[in-house]
């Protein structure tokens, strides 16, 4: 870290997820399928989904309740809230407005949210990494939510199996004893291949001039060619961040991946030749939860023990998605951020 920096601490982490649970069999009454057709192609056996006036708002906000308790910071000492979402419920007031109220923060901080869909936490914590160092703001509240089920079209079978809601949240402050947290970041877009992966506004124009061409709202995806891109570009990916933080493969606990495809995840974990308890994977219950899917893995991970924390536990956080998007932080773990 350069010199003057201020280090980043990461204090407390938290998840929230829905109490509806749909499974593979479930998805049978919708359309032709299998548990066994899902779960070989997937890894997915079932997901939570918002039901009734549930959002991606209420469960941000929920997350962002746990992280805080864990952290020991009180909302009312935050500095700054970040959200993270690849389809709010409201393009305004972001959803970071939203958990700013319901939290009851009466100054008036800055909240807002940021579109980097899967790789959402990852931006989120580059941008709150800046704001640390330079010394601009001290403790930041970074939150990923998703309800993309509520934007799915459940005819289409090639999508709607794979997506589940959720949020996580992660609460940063300044590090009082000088080590930084995040010992290597990066983020990157193509926007060029962005098609592989998009979901229109719906709206229509000025009755006075020519109507626009008509949108349907729901997420389209090329499952394929998304597949394909990302087990190309993200293995050498993640060896160059490990590389660029001074490290080797063997050096890092544990590697907390974007739950999207489980031969994905497998892809990265044969390249760096890790054991299957060094790689963290919850899809099987949640499925593709988006921008929430790294930091609900990473919470859970610590709640269930599955992640256990040390003076100098480290571990590889990735996401990629919608843009396309992608990006890798090696953050250390301490005792007591869950």
């Amino acid at each position: 870290m350069a010199e003057n920096m201020i280090p980043l601490r990461i204090a407390g982490v938290g998840y929230s997820l829905p109490e509806t649970v749909v499974t593979n069999d479930d998805l049978t009454k919708l359309y032709e399928t299998s548990d066994e057709w899902i779960y070989t192609r997937t890894g997915i056996k079932e997901r939570r989904v918002c039901s009734g006036s549930e959002d991606a708002i209420e469960l941000g906000f929920k997350a962002a309740q746990n992280a805080l308790e864990k952290s020991g910071i009180k909302p009312e000492e935050l500095d700054l809230i970040i959200a993270a979402s690849s389809a709010p419920p409201q393009l305004y007031p972001a959803i970071a407005c939203h958990i700013q109220a319901r939290l009851g923060i009466e100054t008036d901080i800055p909240a807002f949210d940021i579109t980097a869909a899967c790789s959402g936490l990852i931006y989120g914590l580059q941008v709150a990494k800046g704001f640390i160092n330079s010394g601009i703001y001290k403790n930041i509240l970074i939150v990923a939510t998703d309800n993309n089920t509520r934007y799915l079209d459940w005819s289409d079978r090639g999508t709607s199996i794979l997506f589940g809601d959720g949020a996580g949240a992660m609460v940063v402050t300044v590090a009082e004893d000088g080590v930084d947290d995040v010992l290597a970041i990066d983020i990157k877009a193509k926007g060029a291949i962005g098609e592989y992966i998009y979901k229109d506004n719906v709206g229509q124009n000025c009755p006075l001039a020519e109507p626009c061409p008509e949108h349907d709202g729901f997420i389209h995806m090329n499952g394929k060619e998304v597949y394909k891109f990302v087990v190309k570009i993200l293995p050498p990916y993640i060896e160059e961040i490990i590389e660029q933080a001074g490290l080797k493969a063997e050096d890092i606990e544990y590697l907390i991946p974007h739950q999207a495809n489980l031969r994905i995840i497998q892809a990265v974990q044969e390249r760096l030749q890790y054991s299957d308890e060094k790689v963290i994977t919850n899809i099987k219950y949640y499925g593709n939860t988006s921008a929430a899917s790294v930091p609900i893995a990473l919470a859970e991970g610590v709640e269930k023990g599955t992640v256990k924390l040390g003076k100098d536990t480290k571990a590889i956080l990735c996401g990629f998605g919608a843009g396309m998007t992608w990006g890798a932080a090696i953050v250390r773990l301490r005792e007591g951020i869950c």
